[in-house]
């Protein structure tokens, strides 16, 4: 499987809109809820909210996975200015602090660790665009598993291996933390 991935912005939109798919809580909350108190008005509302953020300028609100040309997946990623309800214990907003919310991953394509690669070109996205730390609140399966739709959020593997640390727990949710400024990559800027 030959896999590309992109910025979204609003040349992708029908893509986008085929990973979130019309069933299922991808389809009525489009990675909202961190960004919106008043996520949950209906899948109409959040559907011109996301319209919105992937149509703006500025840094891009997430990148989408392409599996041989078909759309496959989406990570929200940004500064964590853009989501204020991301708010474990131990997190705090700043400039250079970066967040990734969430994953989505249409059925066809689970299983096949588009996750991972989204992750990692969410690492090159947030290094390139000046973010020095990037932390997410994955699901630590080992404790709680859960299905698919609760592991939006990802899984608590994927982020050990590509070199994030666990900063705090609760339950099976763990924020965690991956300080950009200590990789070994070149900027990519």
């Amino acid at each position: 499987m030959e896999l590309e991935i992109l910025p979204a912005d609003a040349s992708r939109w029908d893509g986008l809109a085929l990973i979130f798919g019309v069933r299922g809580d991808p389809s009525w909350c489009k990675c909202q809820y961190f960004i919106d108190e008043q996520w949950n008005r209906g899948a109409a509302s959040n559907d011109t909210a996301l319209r919105e953020q992937v149509s703006g300028p500025g840094i891009p609100a997430g990148l989408l996975a392409y599996a041989d040309g078909q759309p496959a997946g989406w990570v929200q990623v940004g500064p964590s200015g853009r989501y204020p309800r991301f708010r474990p214990r131990g997190h705090q907003a700043g400039e250079s602090i970066w967040v990734l919310t969430c994953f989505v991953i249409r059925p066809e394509f689970r299983r096949q660790g588009i996750s991972a690669q989204l992750l990692a070109a969410a690492i090159e996205h947030a290094r390139a665009n000046g973010a020095s730390v990037l932390r997410a609140r994955p699901t630590d399966t080992s404790i709680n598993a859960k299905d698919s739709a609760g592991l939006f959020t990802g899984v608590l593997a994927t982020f050990e291996a590509a070199g994030f640390t666990v900063i705090n727990r609760n339950r099976s949710l763990a924020l965690v933390e991956l300080d950009l400024a200590e990789l070994d990559l070149a900027p990519t800027r």
